[in-house]
């Protein structure tokens, strides 16, 4: 899939050795054309010595394949999805495919009808692994460069396998990475649960790159740590967020006590993105370089 140099090598050995004779306990190193790679002992996080891989899409299929069926299945259609979303989810090969060595999804403007039989101006995917993998706890991971632009929301999220029987929110919801264009440098990692007062009981935390620096311009390692009172959100190695059960709002409830499926789209509008305008150009595509999961060894 991707092919780096002997000198990369060595030099990325010999660097890891000094950070570990340093003491440092976490580390990373992104070289060109080889990514962070826990399965590599020459560059990898070394913090995940403490988790056991339990699932993984490497997306190393050939070019213009489909996602994996034995991972992955779709989510169809153009109903607005419980957020007056602009587009229709499609399992087209225009919208999904693998390309060099990642899952790429593209979100369409264009003129298009599902089988739904709803007419929609943008097309786009969104990929689920529910009724193949599901766990309850762990590192949930994902290595991806998300796209732009006002009205684009890419997401990566987890959902409760007991949506199909009790509906959302009972079944819970993690959103590890989502981002809405008009804010092109800033991630939310949230939590949201069912409760007697309102619609949802949430907890949200924001991060943001230093500088004015913008997440579509390069990859990012986006990551929650789930425990069974705590769940931790993590931007590359910054652990932005912790929100713990027994801080969690007065008349919720805490459903994170069982197995989630992962979800990765993008949505173009709804609710909370808006529209796109004029300045958001489309095909936008957004690469995912892998997503692993884990558990405490």
């Amino acid at each position: 899939m991707r092919t780096v140099s002997v000198l990369v090598r060595f030099f990325a050995l010999l660097a890891a050795s000094i950070l570990a004779e340093a003491g440092a306990s976490t580390f990373a190193f992104k070289v060109k054309g080889f990514p962070l790679r826990p399965d590599n002992p020459a560059i990898w996080n070394s913090s995940l010595a403490n988790w056991a891989l339990t699932w993984s899409d490497e997306f190393a299929g050939p070019n213009g394949s489909a996602p994996d069926p034995t991972k992955w299945t779709f989510d169809l259609g153009g109903h607005g999805w419980g957020n007056n979303e602009l587009e229709t989810y499609t399992s087209r090969p225009q919208n999904a495919q693998i390309r060099d060595g990642n899952l790429v999804i593209t979100a369409i403007q264009e003129n298009f009808t599902g089988s739904d039989g709803i007419a929609r101006n943008y097309t786009s995917t969104r990929l689920k692994s529910q009724y193949k993998f599901s766990q309850a706890y762990g590192r949930f991971e994902a290595r991806i460069k998300i796209p732009r632009g006002q009205g684009v929301w890419p997401a990566f999220w987890l959902l409760g396998d007991d949506i199909d029987r009790v509906g959302w929110p009972e079944c819970g919801e993690i959103d590890i990475m989502e981002n809405v264009g008009s804010e092109p440098g800033i991630n939310h990692g949230s939590l949201h649960g069912p409760t007697f007062a309102r619609p949802t009981s949430d907890a949200t935390k924001t991060i943001g790159l230093p500088d004015g620096k913008i997440l579509a311009d390069d990859f990012h390692l986006y990551a929650v740590e789930w425990e069974q009172d705590r769940v931790r959100f993590y931007l590359d190695d910054a652990n932005y967020a912790t929100f713990f059960r027994s801080d969690w709002p007065s008349g919720g409830k805490w459903v994170f006590d069982h197995p989630f499926f992962i979800l990765l789209n993008v949505a173009v509008g709804g609710n909370w993105p808006s529209f796109p305008e004029s300045t958001t150009r489309f095909p936008q595509r957004m690469f995912v370089d892998y997503v692993r999961v884990y558990s405490r060894r």
